[in-house]
């Protein structure tokens, strides 16, 4: 699996809800609760990261809040309520895409059945 922003294009708005869904995390937590949540395969550089956290911010989607840590200034960013909604439905979404295409890829009847 490729590990750039291109093979996540489309999908990584939903995967940085996903990072914050357990609580508030500063925007190098995101970045590497995105890495360590794929195994590794989706290190993304802050280049990427960080201009989707203001564009999550920008939609409503997630609220950040400046703080200081050890002298240094740092922007935290937590789910809000449009955040929730929209990650449920997304995860929704994914899952009947998944389903789909492991249908189509596995010769399996669709709906599935078990």
């Amino acid at each position: 699996m490729r590990s750039d922003a291109q093979a996540l294009k489309g999908h990584l708005d939903v995967l940085l809800l996903a990072t914050l869904e357990d609580g508030p995390r500063h925007g190098y937590a995101v970045k590497e609760a995105l890495r360590e949540g794929s195994g590794g395969r989706f290190d993304l550089p802050t280049g990427t990261v960080y201009p989707a956290l203001h564009r999550l911010a920008d939609a409503g989607l997630i609220a950040g809040t400046w703080s200081v840590t050890d002298g240094r200034r740092r922007r935290s960013y937590r789910l809000t309520a449009a955040g929730k909604r929209k990650l449920a439905g997304e995860r929704a979404n994914w899952r009947e895409f998944a389903a789909a295409v492991t249908t189509l890829l596995e010769g399996v009847p669709w709906p599935a059945t078990s």
